[in-house]
């Protein structure tokens, strides 16, 4: 019998362990000199071409299957959004979850249900009664629900004569139905409820139901947060006047030889010491009144593509519908209105596309609109043109319209205001 020694058991029985390691070994460096390699290639390899997107189509950067969106494109976005990471990622969820029960009660023919219409400066209202039905957000099942909505239209009741005291008991009567006959409100005192209204008058008729006012989400297009608007619970509808009279402006810079427009009525105290101030400048082209159609055929509008910088001073209320005709029609928007919560503010960031002073900034306006730079001019029209899709309505609705980012902004809350 041979006998082992045992330095030689030792030796047999650690060389197939010391042929693992080395192996392992050799298949760790072999990968890493791969990655390394494959790291250095993409290096070399030239950026894609950017590609253009029209105001009515899904930006690359927040196409659903474009997960793997490059550095590039991400940022031709980044520059007006506060987070464009959020928002792609929380707009995706809300495409696929988000649902909305319209509760059915009242006469479409009298003030519910149905808009009065979907033109004129109150468009935004009648647009949100009509999308809401087109889209595919409303749920009948309210068990499934996330938000209801409650379908009165104060700009319906405007139409039809009613006084402003009526409008107060009609909208009141209809919430405490609401309340007596379904049980949805009492659930969050009705924190999960929103109502829509664009004209004035509208937030003054729901004063008469306080709860109206204090729980729900109220989306409303005079969201001046110096009285009873609350930003992170309400959400600032954009007043636009559709049907618009001429096609979208931008790109055009080199046509944008005026420094600065306005004209108007003189309905607020901005508007009174904007015209005193600047209406006979020779550099800034402001008119006292509305500009008569007798001098010819949308002189107006046609000023908006031949100017840079539109003013827009608040009216009777902090908004005002020249806002969204500046975006449209590619005029960077000079904003003269204390305290205006400004359309989806937490989304976009409006100083990267409009001009944002204090009232008392009037005074200087010219100084401070002729000391922008052309570079930092042309960047602001740059990103106007991108975001001109945010502010327009469309029937049916289209991805990241208005329709949509109002939608958005109730997604959001709907995950914070429950009781």
């Amino acid at each position: 019998m041979t006998i082992v020694k045992p330095s030689q058991l030792s030796s047999s029985s650690s060389s197939p362990l010391c042929s693992v390691k080395g192996s392992l070994l050799t298949l760790a460096v072999l990968t890493f000199l791969s990655l390394f390699f494959l790291s250095l290639n993409s290096l070399r390899t030239s950026p894609p071409s950017p590609i253009l997107v029209g105001a009515n189509q899904l930006p690359q950067t927040f196409s659903k299957d474009n997960d793997g969106a490059s550095p590039e494109d991400e940022e031709n976005y980044s520059d007006v959004y506060h987070s464009p990471e959020s928002f792609k990622s929380n707009y995706a969820e809300m495409e696929r979850r988000f649902k909305v029960y319209i509760y059915p009660d009242g006469d479409p023919n009298s003030f519910y249900q149905t808009p009065r219409k979907v033109t004129g400066k109150y468009a935004s209202e009648g647009y949100f009664f009509q999308n809401i039905r087109e889209s595919h957000f409303r749920t009948l099942d309210p068990e499934e629900a996330d938000l209801f909505f409650v379908p009165v239209s104060c700009h319906k009741m405007r139409g039809k004569g009613t006084s402003y005291e009526n409008m107060t008991v009609i909208v009141r009567d209809y919430v405490d139905g609401l309340i007596a006959k379904y049980p949805f409100w009492n659930r969050t005192l009705g924190a999960d409820h929103f109502f829509v209204t664009c004209h004035d008058v509208g937030v003054r008729a729901f004063e008469g139901s306080p709860l109206m006012i204090k729980n729900t989400i109220r989306v409303v297009c005079s969201p001046s947060y110096n009285v009873s608007f609350i930003p992170h619970k309400d959400v600032a509808l954009p007043q636009v006047l559709q049907p618009f009279a001429l096609p979208a402006g931008g790109n055009d810079v080199e046509n944008r030889t005026t420094l600065g427009f306005w004209a108007g009525h003189r309905n607020s105290k901005i508007r009174v010491i904007l015209a005193r101030v600047w209406e006979n400048d020779t550099e800034l082209d402001i008119s006292n009144n509305r500009i008569n159609r007798a001098t010819g055929h949308l002189v107006y509008q046609k000023r908006f593509y031949r100017t840079k910088f539109c003013i827009c001073p608040g009216g009777s209320q902090v908004n005002s519908a020249r806002i969204t005709d500046s975006i449209h029609y590619g005029c960077i928007p000079v904003i003269l209105s204390d305290y205006y919560d400004l359309p989806f503010n937490d989304i976009l960031n409006w100083r990267k596309f409009a001009v944002v002073l204090r009232e008392r900034d009037v005074y200087n306006l010219k100084d401070i609109l002729k000391n922008i730079p052309q570079s930092e001019f042309v960047s602001l029209h740059n990103n106007l043109v991108k975001v001109q899709k945010h502010f327009q309505w469309n029937s049916p609705p289209v991805k990241f319209d208005a329709f949509h980012m109002i939608m958005y902004e109730l997604w959001l809350r709907h995950h914070v205001i429950k009781y």
